[in-house]
């Protein structure tokens, strides 16, 4: 599937690719996923959800049938950002909060790369909190995946722009005054085309997320819920007990939302937004059938908003997968016209004699 710029963009002509890998190079040779481990020793602390998230991407890259030099890993800073040493391809272990904007710079220029941007919620809703959103904003063919943990385990335990509102640690004893971030709110008020959720421990739906996330083109953003056993531990037991099903809301694009160990809770829409209710007791065709494809983000904001800090409901899966043009492809395409149209006067601009002097 293609699409075509319009006169809006100051391009014109080349329709634009919608698979995210159309143009990475790809492999006949079957891969494994010990094809995809490095040399080096995993340093994370015994128990941290990472270990899943590191085994759940060594696992789904052979089912890409990419080059692995044509696959690089950019992290920023935090626990989470060892993840480029783990894996054997190109990665880059960039600075704090920058990962995106770095990430940037190389989809731009080489678009032969499947890109991924692995950063934390301290990382990348604080100081890398600009680069996120315009990242999302702009729509670079990426894969942003942030680790939520809700707090600070590198630098040793301090509260993070996830934490829930009391929480109690080294940097707020007395129990943190801040109101934390819903990540898929921010997400979709930055216009993100592709907006997901999955919980570490969740093998099966966090492959699917990803693999979706993969094929994408345009900026994928996908929050793994995992859990930092030394700082935090047990932040999403709730999500793990006997009963999580009565507080997991897994969405299908087509499909009912309908959850709970025997499906006795669903939503339904309540005025301008939506509720949760039980089943037994709606008509059945007031049951909400998820739409992730609409263009209208007002319904992807009301399901954002089922979700609660008290994790008394937590959507997970594909929130949102629209379409839309990506930045690097419409940079790539400007360059390519202005050396078509005006070859000359564009070398003279690279060539030309203006300089400054800084005193």
């Amino acid at each position: 599937m293609t699409t075509d710029l319009t006169s809006a963009h100051g391009v014109v002509g080349t329709p634009l690719p919608l698979d995210a890998l159309s143009a990475v190079p790809k492999t006949d040779e079957p891969q494994k996923p010990k094809d995809y481990t490095s040399d080096q020793e995993v340093r994370w602390c015994p128990g941290c959800g990472d270990y899943v998230i590191l085994a759940t991407i060594r696992a789904l890259l052979p089912k890409l049938g990419l080059k692995r030099e044509n696959i690089t890993f950019i992290s920023g800073i935090g626990c989470s950002s060892r993840f480029p040493y783990y894996l054997e391809t190109y990665g880059m272990h960039s600075i704090h909060g920058r990962a995106p904007a770095i990430a940037t710079g190389l989809v731009t220029t080489r678009e032969d790369q499947s890109v991924w941007v692995v950063t934390g919620d301290g990382d990348a809703m604080s100081i890398g909190g600009n680069h996120l959103i315009h990242t999302l904003r702009r729509n670079v063919n990426l894969n942003i995946l942030l680790f939520n943990n809700r707090i600070y385990g590198l630098t040793k335990g301090q509260y993070s722009p996830t934490s829930e509102t009391g929480k109690v640690t080294k940097s707020s004893p007395m129990g943190s005054l801040d109101h934390p971030f819903n990540t898929m709110s921010l997400a979709l008020g930055a216009e993100g085309t592709f907006i997901a959720r999955a919980l570490d421990s969740d093998r099966k739906g966090l492959t699917e997320v990803l693999d979706a996330a993969a094929r994408h083109r345009g900026t994928s953003f996908v929050e793994i819920l995992q859990d930092c056993p030394i700082f935090n531990d047990g932040s999403f037991d709730l999500l793990r007990k006997e009963d999580a099903g009565n507080h997991l809301i897994p969405v299908r694009h087509g499909e009912k939302i309908i959850f709970g160990d025997e499906g006795q809770h669903c939503v339904i829409r309540k005025g301008f937004s939506l509720a949760v209710a039980a089943t037994a007791d709606v008509d059945p065709d007031d049951i909400i059938v998820h739409d992730a494809h609409t263009d209208d983000p007002t319904y992807a904001n009301a399901l954002a908003n089922l979700s609660s800090h008290d994790l008394q409901y937590t959507v997970t899966g594909i929130i949102r997968q629209v379409q839309r043009d990506t930045y690097d492809d419409l940079a790539r395409q400007q360059v390519a016209h202005a050396k078509e149209t005006n070859p000359a006067d564009l070398q003279a601009l690279i060539d030309g004699p203006n300089t400054w002097t800084v005193d």
